[in-house]
């Protein structure tokens, strides 16, 4: 089961020559871009691992490129995304977050729903292997 995520998510993974594009539609609008990683892609696992800090000043997508190829070496099966933020309003606002490596094998998420009262139902998320 491919984990959907992000923008692009239904797309075949995009090539590092097109990841680079996106960067640097990124810096362009003045986005700083941050590169996070997980082994856990729950939907509600917002809360993804930081790789180094969000990359504020940068202008040029080699340093970005340079730390997704150092964050894949050390988490080669791991999700690893971009987050694009906008600071422009004086909070940071994610504009694009896309899934740039993922692991060999998917966990499969598999949901199971129980019926309690009445009508009601419960329904919990369980990752597989």
């Amino acid at each position: 089961m491919r984990i959907t995520q992000g923008a692009f998510s239904f797309l075949p993974d995009l090539t590092d020559a097109q990841i680079r594009d996106q960067v640097e539609y990124s810096l362009r609008n003045d986005w700083a871009v941050g590169v996070e990683y997980t082994d856990d892609p729950h939907p509600r696992n917002t809360y993804w691992n930081m790789w180094g800090n969000p990359m504020f000043d940068l202008k040029d997508a080699k340093g970005v490129m340079m730390e997704v190829e150092e964050c894949r070496k050390a988490n080669p099966d791991s999700y690893i995304r971009l987050n694009a933020f906008d600071s422009t309003r004086g909070w940071e606002t994610v504009r694009l977050s896309f899934i740039v490596n993922r692991p060999k094998v998917e966990p499969r998420l598999e949901m199971t729903r129980t019926d309690i009262r009445g009508r009601s139902q419960l329904y919990s998320w369980a990752a597989r292997r």
